[in-house]
C-alpha cells in the first residue's frame, strides 16, 4: 500500500474531492440492504424457508460490525487508501464465491461469500472515510459524514432494479443467481477501485482544510477533550450510545431485510396484491428514504443537536411502528409512507452518530471508536431479521396471513425504540478523567468546532 505522503492532498487540493470518494466505496456496499430482492429467487431454487434466505444478510451484518470493531484502530493507523483497497478486495470477491456457491448448489458458500468475505469488506469499506471526513469538515461534522453514509443507503437505490433485471436476464434458478453475483462482483470491484484512486488526507496544519473559511462562531461544548478508544470503552456514554444504535438499526432492518415479501403479504388478501416488480420497486422507496435520512437528518444534527435529533429518530419511530400494525393493511400509500419513515430514521442514525461520537470523545480516535460502536449494528443484523421472519414463519405455520404476520414483530420494535429513547435520555459529557492529557497523542485539533443545542 502506498505510503501516506502519498495520499496527502497536495496544496489547493479541493477538500469536496473526498465525499465522492467515499461515495464509490459506500455506494457499492450499499448493495446490502438490496438483499431481500434475492431472498425469493433463493427460496425457490434452493428450497430453503425465510429464516435461512436471511442468513448471508445477517452474517454480513454481523461481520462489518465485528470487522470494523477490529479493524478501526488498523483504518486509523493505515489511512483510508488502505481501508478501501482491502475493502474493495473483500466486497467484490464475496460476489464471486457466493456465485460458485449458487452454481452449484453449495448454499453455504453462498454464507461465507456473501457473508463472512464480503461482510468484511462491508465493515472496513464503512469505517474507512469517515475519520477522515470528519477532519476535512470539522465545521461541519454531520453533513459531512451524511453525504458519505447516504450512499450506503443509497445503494440498494441502484443495486434493487439491477439485481431485479439481471436476475430477469439470466432467470432465477441458481445459475442464473450466480450469473447475477458474478456481473455485479466484477462491477462492483470497477466503481470502488475509482474510490481508492480519489481518496487523500488532509495535510497537518493549523487552520481548517481545503478553504474552509475560518473556524465557526464558538458555540457550547459538548467536550473539548480527547478521548482514546481504549477509555471510550470504559465510559458510560459510548454503552448508552450502544443501545441507541442497536434499537434504531434493530428497528429499521427489520423491515429493509423483509421488504419485497413484507409488502406482498401485507396486501395479499387485498383486491390488488403487490406483484414482484412492485414489491422490488418498494424496496427501491425504502432505499431513497434511506438515503435521504442520512444526509438530512445528519445535516439537520449540525443545528438542532444530536440528542435531540436521536429523540426524534426513536420516539416518531415507535409511532409509525404503531400505525404500522393498528392500520398498515388499510391503505398501500400509508405503510409505504409509514416505512418510509422508519428507514428515514434508520439511515440517519447511521450518519449522525459518528458526529455524535465526535462531540463527545474528540477526533483523536474517532474512527476506531466508531468501529467499537458498530457491533449494536452486529446485534441488530441477528435481531432484525430473526425477530421479524422467526416471528412469520410461526404465523405461516400457524395458519395466519397478511398483516397477522408481523403484527407481534411491530409491537416488539415498539418496545426497543422506547428502550432506545431512555439511553439517549442517559447520555451526558464525557467525565475528564477519561481524556488524554494535554500535550499528548490526543491533542484537540485546531479546526474543531462544537456542536450548538446539544442538550447534553
Amino acid at each position: 500500500m502506498p505510503a501516506r505522503s502519498g495520499v496527502v492532498a497536495p496544496p489547493g487540493w479541493s477538500r469536496w474531492l473526498v465525499p465522492p470518494a467515499a461515495l464509490s466505496i459506500h455506494l457499492a456496499i450499499g448493495q446490502a440492504y438490496a438483499w431481500s430482492v434475492f431472498k425469493p429467487p433463493l427460496e425457490s431454487s434452493l428450497g430453503l424457508s425465510g429464516t435461512a434466505s436471511a442468513l448471508p444478510f445477517q452474517v454480513a451484518i454481523v461481520m462489518l460490525g465485528l470487522s470494523a470493531a477490529f479493524g478501526g484502530t488498523l483504518v486509523e493507523r493505515n489511512g483510508p487508501r488502505w481501508a478501501m483497497s482491502v475493502s474493495a478486495v473483500c466486497f467484490s470477491s464475496g460476489f464471486l464465491v457466493a456465485a460458485l456457491g449458487a452454481a452449484t448448489r453449495q448454499y453455504w458458500l453462498v454464507v461465507a461469500g456473501y457473508g463472512l468475505i464480503g461482510g468484511t469488506g462491508l465493515g472496513i469499506g464503512y469505517i474507512s472515510p469517515v475519520s477522515t471526513l470528519i477532519k476535512w469538515f470539522p465545521d461541519r461534522p454531520g453533513m459531512a459524514t451524511g453525504i458519505a453514509i447516504m450512499g450506503f443507503g443509497g445503494g440498494a437505490l441502484i443495486a434493487s432494479p439491477w439485481s431485479s433485471a439481471l436476475l430477469s436476464h439470466f432467470g432465477t434458478d441458481s445459475s442464473g443467481i450466480a450469473r447475477t453475483f458474478l456481473v455485479m462482483g466484477v462491477a462492483y470491484a470497477v466503481f470502488m477501485t475509482l474510490g481508492v484512486l480519489l481518496v487523500r488526507v488532509p495535510p497537518d496544519s493549523p487552520g481548517p482544510p481545503g478553504g474552509a473559511g475560518g473556524r465557526a462562531p464558538s458555540r457550547e461544548l459538548v467536550s473539548s477533550g480527547q478521548v482514546s478508544a481504549r477509555n471510550a470503552l470504559r465510559t458510560p456514554q459510548f454503552w448508552c450510545l450502544w443501545v441507541v444504535l442497536c434499537a434504531n438499526v434493530t428497528a429499521g432492518i427489520g423491515i429493509l431485510e423483509k421488504a419485497a415479501p413484507m409488502i406482498t403479504d401485507f396486501f395479499a388478501d387485498s383486491s390488488s396484491p403487490v406483484g414482484a416488480a412492485a414489491a422490488s420497486g418498494f424496496v427501491g422507496v425504502l432505499s431513497l428514504a434511506n438515503m435521504l435520512g442520512r444526509i438530512v437528518w445528519s445535516s439537520a444534527s449540525d443545528v438542532a443537536g444530536r440528542k435531540n435529533v436521536y429523540r426524534l429518530y426513536l420516539g416518531a419511530g415507535a409511532l409509525m411502528y404503531l400505525v404500522l400494525a393498528l392500520a398498515g393493511s388499510s391503505s398501500k400509500p400509508l405503510f409505504i409512507v409509514c416505512a418510509g419513515v422508519v428507514l428515514s430514521f434508520y439511515g440517519g442514525g447511521f450518519a449522525t452518530v459518528p458526529a455524535y461520537l465526535r462531540d463527545l470523545f474528540g477526533t483523536y480516535q474517532v474512527g476506531a471508536i466508531h468501529g467499537r460502536l458498530l457491533t449494536a449494528w452486529s446485534t441488530a443484523g441477528i435481531l432484525g431479521p430473526l425477530i421479524v421472519n422467526s416471528v412469520a414463519d410461526a404465523g405461516k405455520s400457524a395458519g395466519r396471513t397478511g398483516p397477522g404476520l408481523y403484527t407481534t414483530s411491530f409491537l416488539v420494535m415498539i418496545g426497543l425504540l422506547a428502550v432506545g429513547f431512555a439511553a439517549n435520555e442517559l447520555v451526558r459529557p464525557v467525565h475528564p478523567r477519561h481524556h488524554e492529557p494535554a500535550g499528548g497523542g490526543g491533542r484537540p485539533p485546531a479546526a474543531a468546532v462544537p456542536e450548538k443545542g446539544a442538550g447534553l
